[in-house]
């Protein structure tokens, strides 16, 4: 018989990556950020397919699209999952048989919420994220109550955390965790965060939300190659929804790539097969039109915490045939 004074083996290091955390949420946003490239044109078929693998790989949430205001819009200028018209996602989903959640972002000032955004009882729709600068904060927190008092779930993204100063995130954090919404996310806009300030981000958030009983999400772009690790970061430190897209489709630069997430997570609730499918054969057959992901345009956005306009521009530049010079880009972003 042991020794009861025997001391236990020590546990490797590498043990707590085996396991996983049950409490997690993922939500693919690839239609949503990924629209950004394309003006929202996906066929039919591309978001049946995505739809389709997030259900068959067990992900949580799915982002159709955004809730975004129709005055004065001109008429075929952008696809449906702009707006998300109830009729539009039905013709994708029907009544969504499925244990996938469906969510929709509505960007702060950019949405007509309270007639755009019907009862949940009238909606197939299961959350409403509302994106928010610093400086719109009070518009978003009546957007989010509006939401929350029609039925739905709801979260806070707070944008280009990235620029914002500390003592004003502190001023903003304690805003927003007065709402109504489940979790409030760390969204690095601009693809310019490293994991010291992930780890200090997902740590201050998590100091303002936990004691409200709220979540922290993380939200990341891949400028500097460093979505994937970032989220890892958030995750470690505590970070429980996470956004990812299918070939890290995305505005820009794009996402944390759902693939990496999946195959990271090790939750046997997730099934990584669906995802490879969905990217072989929908997604990666639309990169040479859309060109997102790592480039150098990109990086140097990136390094230089720029909103990624210009680099697009940049980039839609090359797909119309003009070659573009990188050291005269470098020229113009830095002066």
């Amino acid at each position: 018989m042991a020794n009861s004074k025997t001391p236990k083996p020590k546990e490797s290091p590498a043990g707590r990556w085996l396991s996983y955390r049950p409490e997690i949420k993922v939500l693919d946003c690839t239609i949503r950020d990924g629209g950004l490239m394309n003006n929202h044109q996906f066929d039919d078929s591309v978001v049946k397919a995505v739809y389709t693998a997030c259900a068959a790989a067990g992900i949580d949430y799915m982002e159709i699209g955004y809730k975004a205001s129709r005055k004065g819009i001109k008429a075929g200028e952008y696809g449906a999952w702009k707006y998300c018209l109830e009729d539009d996602i039905r013709r994708i989903v029907g009544d969504n048989p499925t244990s996938v959640k469906l969510s929709v972002m509505a960007d702060a000032e950019k949405c007509d919420y309270r007639e755009d955004i019907p009862p949940k009882k009238e909606s197939i729709i299961d959350m409403v994220r509302v994106a928010t600068y610093i400086s719109q904060i009070p518009t978003a927190l009546d957007m989010v109550k509006d939401a929350h008092d029609k039925g739905y779930e709801t979260t806070l993204n707070l944008m280009a955390v990235s620029t914002v100063p500390d003592r004003e995130l502190a001023e903003g954090l304690e805003m927003m965790v007065q709402a109504e919404a489940q979790a409030i996310y760390v969204v690095d806009s601009f693809g310019s965060l490293y994991s010291e300030q992930v780890d200090y981000l997902v740590k201050k958030y998590l100091s303002h939300c936990k004691p409200a009983g709220k979540e922290v999400g993380v939200h990341m772009h891949n400028n500097l190659q460093l979505a994937f690790a970032n989220t890892i970061e958030g995750i470690v430190r505590g970070a429980n929804y996470l956004d990812a897209t299918m070939a890290g489709l995305g505005r820009g630069a794009g996402n944390c790539l759902m693939e990496l997430l999946l195959g990271f997570l090790h939750n046997p609730k997730y099934d990584l097969r669906p995802v490879l499918d969905c990217v072989q054969n929908h997604i990666e057959p639309m990169r040479a039109k859309l060109l997102w992901g790592y480039d150098l345009p990109y990086l140097l956005t990136g390094l230089l915490n720029q909103h990624p306009r210009t680099a697009i521009k940049f980039k839609e530049a090359e797909l119309k045939g003009e070659k573009g010079d990188i050291l005269r880009f470098y020229d113009t972003v830095t002066e």
